[in-house]
């Protein structure tokens, strides 16, 4: 079965009588934190040798044999494989159609909407795909706000609302500013705007976000300056084109909403949600005059095709991320004309 994102929660805390559990999609973080939490409901820990397995690549044979082991101390035995691929189809069906005991957690970043080991999980009555896309919008400002109160650390509607546009591309990146942001307010405290400025503006989300914004209004020098110094501090390439895309498909619902509205740039921007920081909204009204919906369609993909070719062992990731991201900057300028 494909779980629905309302189902998401109650499930990590008790998946039941599921036997496979696959998790896919973009967010590399966000599969890693359901992944660690699925072991945690059912073994009780991470590392626990007894009832905990991990199994690599080339030891994914291994897997009816390692679901089919009944633990010596007693309880559920996990089997954990990082990196699932279609290549493990064979295996995960033998589970499937056995009576094995054992909880199998398979990791899947980066699947596709095509993949076999999906089909093939979504359709055992014993098996459940669970999507993990970066969040945005309401989920990502629920995500930011269930976090810091957890930590005893309350939040203002404007740093939400600022820190939902840099944060998101990645859920573990997205874990550690708010772990950062907690230690400022200290307990009982609360983050405002300027706190969120002073401890992630100079960080990689802001950088990546000035790449990002450049690149639509066609400044190509900003742009190459800005992804250098997000690549160096940090931001993988992947998590810098998927942040591209999100920018792009944020631009183009607004110029959709333009085209079918008949809403000026300034109008159209003001129905994007989460609402853009005041700094960014100058920016983002001069894109929708330069980029057509059929242009940005042509450069999400751009983008899409460079992060799968990210993916690729041995490819020149940060070559790939760059080379995208000036193409979008460029095709700007063309659109700007001179000066």
């Amino acid at each position: 079965m494909k779980l629905a994102p309302v189902q998401v929660a109650a499930f990590l805390r008790d998946p039941g009588a599921s036997r496979v559990v696959l998790l896919y999609g973009d967010d590399a973080g966000m599969v890693r934190d359901r992944a660690e939490a699925l072991v945690r409901a059912v073994a009780g820990s991470l590392d626990d040798p007894f009832l905990v397995v991990e199994l690599t690549r080339d030891e994914i044979g291994r897997l009816p044999d390692e679901a089919a082991s009944l633990p010596l101390t007693g309880g559920r035995r996990v089997i954990r494989v990082r990196e699932a691929t279609d290549a493990v189809v064979a295996q995960v069906r033998q589970v499937l159609k056995s009576n094995a005991p054992g909880f199998v957690v398979l990791e899947g970043a980066g699947l596709n909407t095509r993949s076999r080991l999906r089909t093939e999980v979504e359709g055992a009555p014993d098996g459940a795909a669970i999507a993990c896309y970066p969040e945005e919008g309401r989920a990502l400002e629920t995500t930011i706000r269930d976090t810091l109160r957890q930590t005893g650390v309350a939040i203002d509607p404007d740093a939400l609302s600022w820190l939902s546009g840099q944060l998101g591309a990645d859920r573990g990146a997205t874990r550690a500013e708010l772990e950062k942001l907690a230690l400022y307010a200290g307990t009982g405290g609360r983050v405002d705007l300027d706190a969120a400025l002073a401890c992630t503006g100079d960080l990689s989300g802001l950088s990546l976000d000035d790449a990002l914004f450049a690149a639509t209004i066609g400044d190509v020098a900003t742009t190459d300056r800005a992804l250098e110094l997000a690549i160096a501090e940090g931001a993988a390439p992947v998590q810098v084109l998927r942040a591209g895309i999100n920018h792009l498909q944020r631009l183009q619902r607004a110029r959709m909403t333009m085209d079918e509205s008949g809403l000026s740039a300034a109008d159209a921007t003001k129905t994007v949600r989460p609402p853009l920081f005041y700094r960014r909204v100058a920016a983002f009204n001069r894109a929708l005059g330069l980029w057509p919906e059929a242009a940005i369609s042509a450069a999400i993909q751009g983008l899409v095709e460079a992060e799968r070719g990210c993916k690729r062992t041995g490819w020149p990731d940060q070559t790939l991320c760059r080379n995208a991201l000036l193409v979008v900057a460029r095709r700007a300028a063309t659109r700007r004309g001179p000066g």
